[in-house]
């Protein structure tokens, strides 16, 4: 008798040892999850929402060479590239499919603001800190801006995780015609970056923006571009950085980037 109360009572500590376990293991599981957004579903091509859209935005770095990613909430045959891009990039099983691993890597990448871990909206936008003034409303620079910070993490990560400088972001009319920017700049509707020498140079930068969803890149041997390489989300691609062998000589730039 003795024998079979302790028998039990050492089951019933086991089981609440297990369940404590087991509650545990799931409350890491989603604290993974920062502030920003947490997927509760497993997304494949064919599939639409706006969880859709929300990995869209944090795979829009990877759409191929000379491609930009949609950002619609419609899982297509590109963004199923786009996610392959991003497992291989990261050495996770590259099949596509949006799952447990690809956002738990993607919950590592991002801090609660939704911004990509190395870089911040502060770092996107000198100028003020409503993100009014531009060409589009606040909300739209402010998300453009966001899209242009997955597409230079995804550069960075490309580059060896090494920095890129940001020399200037978003501008309104007043911040753009106090620098001497062209009256159609990209950085007036917050999907434009300037990015500055440092662990890369200039040319590496234009190279490699080529990989990561920029219909924009502007650099080395365009006029007044000698000093920095412009990267931004024009609604067709413009690419003239000649001394760096992208794009060409001869190319007249329709907006006027400065």
């Amino acid at each position: 008798m003795l024998r079979q109360m302790l028998t039990r009572t050492l089951a019933a500590v086991s089981l609440v040892v297990a369940s404590t376990a087991v509650g545990l293991v799931v409350t890491a599981g989603a604290a993974q999850a920062d502030g920003c957004y947490t997927w509760g579903r497993q997304l494949s091509q064919g599939m639409s929402g706006e969880d859709v859209r929300q990995l869209q935005i944090r795979v829009a770095g990877y759409p191929g060479t000379g491609a930009v990613l949609g950002i619609d909430g419609a899982f297509g045959p590109a963004t199923r590239s786009a996610v392959i891009r991003f497992q291989q990039a990261y050495g996770l099983a590259a099949d596509g499919i949006a799952g447990p691993n690809t956002f738990n890597k993607l919950y590592a990448l991002q801090d609660d603001d939704c911004t990509p871990v190395n870089f911040s909206y502060a770092e996107l936008n000198n100028c003020n800190t409503t993100w009014a003034g531009g060409n589009v409303s606040a909300a739209t620079a402010r998300f453009n801006a966001l899209v242009t910070m997955w597409k230079l993490q995804a550069m960075r990560h490309a580059l060896g995780d090494r920095q890129i400088v940001v020399t200037s972001g978003f501008r309104s009319q007043a911040c753009n015609a106090a620098v001497g920017g062209a009256t159609s700049s990209r950085h007036l509707y917050g999907d434009a970056a300037d990015l500055g020498a440092g662990p890369h140079s200039l040319c590496t930068l234009a190279q490699t923006a080529r990989n990561h969803g920029f219909a924009g890149i502007l650099g080395p041997g365009y006029p007044d571009h000698n000093d920095h390489t412009h990267v931004d989300g024009r609604p067709t691609r413009f690419w003239s950085a000649p001394n760096c062998g992208v794009g060409g000589r001869s190319m007249q730039d329709p907006l006027g980037d400065n």
